[in-house]
């Protein structure tokens, strides 16, 4: 799963829905395009790539932008096999019909395999805008159900695409398929049972003018004040959920279009996505729908300019000037009335920002927690210690109450940012690159305080990772080796919790700095380990084979920082068992985020500022080991 910007981009492969395909015949015996019916998704938890935790998406958050989004066939854009006529939310479950209207080889593959009775199965591609983590112990209600954690849910999500796939994230389930066995206007049906009982046929009949009559008097009431969406909810079969959103999404308020010189209407996300093609942004097709696309290319080519883009808002804010270099000032207080270009500059800001903040090393992921915070006030948790050992149960059966401690970890956020702008020159010389420049350096400058608070925090140690907490070693013996990795792991694992009992957590992770990286990943990958000297001081098998991830960090050697080593490494649990350390998030933005607006009065040009909310304490000091690696 590829996660990006404020908002994460992610491919959400569901688990094995049911799908359905037929063939349809037309009065006169011709062959009609062939339709599919699929379950897309259940509303049920996911095993998504990249999500350590289950993946639930609320059905109630998802934005669906066309009921005619394209069909493909294992999320691939190159292999396109149909489209959707018809996307709905039903009884918490996300349900699409549509044609194999595609003239490609996997197409016909489809619907070939589909006739010799082959199980396809269906999944979605969705950009994920808002998620929320549920904690262990905790509980959600997503899609009429309720979730227990650990486990992730898409709070807010925008539908892209359904896909034909083989199989699914969760093989626990199985699809059926009805496809067509003939030409003409015979179709296979998949039996439902084996029951031989003659049904009524005017009991079927009454049951379903009833069901029908239900089904019209719901849409009427839902779209009372919607007659000619009342019609069409009937016309087409639309059931009372369908029309409630489709109720809902009409009297949503419409986002200003953008008109462009040729007199053409684009929308806000068509500029953003020619602003994306423009840079060859990496994976940009995967964050706008292919009708979004197309209209960017038919309208500017890959070609549009920061000229084009504030004039293009300027006109649409009533501004009537052709000529940006005759009135600039004017030019930005018109395309600035409205919120619609901040907007675009912004949600591309937003992209440019992620591929810088990515970009900078992000070892800190690997070896710390990261929690949710909703305020900027000082944060406490409690680990739970004493007494609680199971006893021996007496024979009248009562249990005995165990004697809890309490052990208090702290953290508190706070506001790191800046502004950086665009410039008159930049305007003036119609400098587009600028415009990816501003927000880059201001993703690189997130992630750098990131880490530099971060490291900071983690090399100012000496008081956290000492003798008298009995994790940390000095000595000749103590540089990264077999007898050093052996020190390590015997000292991680004879810890004990506070009442002295085996803390029973193993070690996971190998810290090291980039001097020392080559010789853990050597000691982490070889199977054996020869000794030529005559001493022969171990066997030729290497006992730690694979035995501990290997987390390299250039800042562990850095002179910028107290604590710093070149020969010092470290060996550390997994964070979600005990971590040494943790970062904590406002609300759960691990992302920075980026806005735009014009500049003040004095000054003529672009603003943007770029601000991220996180806090960072060092926790358990039972969760890893230092070793000093000399004398």
């Amino acid at each position: 799963m590829q996660i990006e910007a404020a908002q994460k981009d992610v491919r959400l492969v569901c688990e094995p829905t049911g799908l359905s395909i037929e063939a349809a015949a037309s009065s006169d015996g011709a062959l009609k395009l062939p339709r599919f019916s699929m379950l897309a998704y259940s509303g049920g938890p996911m095993r998504v790539g990249g999500w350590r935790y289950p993946v639930v998406v609320d059905l109630a958050g998802m934005s669906i932008p066309s009921q005619y989004l394209p069909i493909r066939f294992g999320h691939d854009s190159g292999s396109g096999v149909g489209h959707a006529d018809s996307i709905r939310v039903e009884n918490g479950k996300l349900v699409a019909t549509g044609v194999i209207s595609r003239d490609t080889a996997v197409a016909k593959e489809v619907v070939a395999s589909a006739k010799n009775g082959f199980p396809w199965q269906a999944s979605i591609g969705a950009g994920v805008e808002q998620h929320e983590f549920i904690s262990e112990g905790q509980s959600a209600q997503v899609n009429g159900r309720s979730f227990s954690g650990p486990i992730n849910i898409v709070r807010k999500s925008v539908l892209g695409e359904i896909s034909f796939v083989d199989l699914g994230a969760d093989t626990s389930t199985s699809a059926n398929v009805a496809a067509s066995a003939a030409q003409n206007k015979e179709t296979s049906v998949v039996e439902k049972n084996t029951n031989t009982a003659v049904a009524d046929p005017v009991a079927e009949i009454r049951a379903k003018l009833a069901a029908e009559t239900d089904r019209v008097v719901a849409i009427h009431k839902v779209a009372s004040k919607h007659p000619e969406l009342a019609a069409q909810a009937i016309r087409e079969g639309w059931d009372q959920t369908r029309t409630e959103l489709e109720v809902m999404r009409a009297e949503r308020p419409a986002a200003p279009s953008i008109a462009g010189s040729s007199g053409a209407q684009a929308s806000a996300e068509v500029i953003e996505a020619a602003i994306c093609a423009s840079f060859k942004l990496e994976g940009y097709e995967k964050k706008f729908s292919e009708p979004v696309l197309e209209a960017a290319h038919k309208q500017y080519r890959e070609r549009i300019s920061l000229h084009h883009i504030l004039m293009q808002a300027a006109h649409a804010n009533g501004y009537t000037g052709q000529i940006f270099s005759a009135d600039p000032a004017a030019v930005l207080r018109a395309a600035f009335s409205t919120f619609t270009l901040p907007g675009i500059l912004s949600n591309v800001a937003n992209k440019f920002l992620l591929e810088s903040f990515n970009a900078v090393e992000a070892s800190w992921r690997e070896i710390a927690a990261t929690r949710n915070v909703r305020d900027f006030k000082q944060v406490t948790s409690y680990r739970l210690t004493g007494g609680m050992e199971y006893e021996q149960v007496a024979p009248d059966g009562q249990l005995k109450h165990g004697a809890v401690g309490e052990m208090a970890y702290t953290n508190q956020i706070d506001t790191y940012g800046k502004i950086f702008q665009l410039t008159r020159k930049d305007i003036i010389n119609d400098d587009l690159n600028a415009l990816a420049s501003v927000p880059r350096r201001i993703g690189r400058g997130a992630a750098l305080k990131l880490n530099d608070v971060f490291w900071k925090a983690f090399l100012n140690n000496a008081a956290f990772f000492s003798a008298a907490n009995k994790n940390f070693l000095a000595g000749v013996d103590t540089p990264i080796s077999i007898e050093g990795m052996t020190k390590a792991f015997n000292l991680f694992n004879d810890q004990t919790d506070p009442d002295g009992y085996p803390l029973a957590v193993p070690p996971a992770i190998l810290l090291v700095p980039n001097a020392l990286v080559v010789l853990a990943q050597q000691l982490m990958q070889a199977t054996e380990l020869r000794d030529t000297t005559a001493s022969q001081k171990y066997a030729t098998s290497n006992p730690f084979t694979g035995k501990f991830g290997v987390v390299r960090s250039s800042y562990l050697s850095s002179v910028k920082y107290t604590g710093n080593s070149t020969k010092a490494w470290y060996l550390l649990a997994n964070p979600a068992d005990l971590p040494v350390i943790e970062v904590a998030f406002l609300n759960g933005q691990e992302l920075p985020t980026v806005e735009s607006t014009d500049a003040d009065f004095d000054s003529l040009g672009i603003r943007f500022r770029g601000y991220h909310d996180f806090g960072v304490s060092l926790q358990e000091q039972r969760g890893g080991v230092r070793m000093k690696g000399e004398a």
